[in-house]
């Protein structure tokens, strides 16, 4: 999943861009400069969202880190201030665009997009994700932290239904019918089964607390979960 600091000290504008974003990127808000640095020092972002007008640090201030330390991540600066020396300021320090408030949610959204994929970072059509899970369905495998899970047919048919579902509760007879088919002899208990042996699976990598069961409902896919 795409990776994005944001940085910016109106909480109502922050959450907003969160909301909006929530389930197709992983955002860390900060709400200062200084914080802005200290997390671009201990993690990598593909994207960051970076106010002008900030706290302690300066959005400039955190520019010219990112540009000293030769970070490989794209800024879009996100500011009420639309003159142009600032602009020029900010793009001869390695910002890849600028966006004006107030702004279009779906504007932002393009432009991160079109940033990441003059950086070779758009994920190949046939990729499904969830967190730090990646499921090809090309080849019909599924990796986390880029080491592979070892799945039979089956397995690999419940969690792929359960990512592209993820955040939807499914019923038993749903996960039934996509994962054995709607002309198997089996019982539809046999779904517990496939879902306890998924879950240990999971579980090695840290991520079997994501599978909740919904006792006498069904199951689902929670990444919404605290780490």
């Amino acid at each position: 999943m795409v990776n994005v600091l944001l940085v910016e000290d109106n909480i109502e504008i922050s959450k907003n861009i969160e909301e909006y974003f929530k389930g197709e990127v992983e955002i860390q808000a900060v709400y200062n400069g200084s914080d802005a640095i200290e997390y671009l020092g201990a993690y990598d972002y593909d994207i960051v969202i970076l106010d002008l007008m900030l706290p302690e640090v300066s959005g400039m201030g955190v520019l010219k880190h990112i540009s000293k330390n030769c970070l490989n991540t794209g800024v879009i600066i996100l500011t009420a201030k639309e003159e142009l020396g600032d602009k020029l300021k900010a793009f001869n320090l390695g910002a890849n665009d600028y966006l004006t408030k107030p702004f279009f949610m779906e504007e932002l959204k393009a432009r991160i997009n079109s940033i990441l994929k003059s950086m070779g970072k758009v994920k190949k059509p046939n990729i499904l994700e969830f967190k730090n899970m990646e499921i090809d369905m090309k080849v019909k495998k599924v990796f986390i932290n880029n080491k592979e899970l070892e799945l039979n047919e089956k397995l690999y048919r419940l969690i792929e239904y359960m990512v592209i579902n993820k955040g939807v509760l499914l019923f038993k007879e749903q996960i039934f019918d996509n994962v054995c088919g709607y002309n198997s002899d089996a019982a539809t208990e046999i779904i517990e089964v496939y879902i306890s042996r998924l879950r240990k699976q999971l579980s090695a990598f840290g991520y079997g607390k994501y599978l909740i069961t919904k006792r006498g409902m069904g199951y689902l896919l929670d990444e919404s979960i605290e780490d």
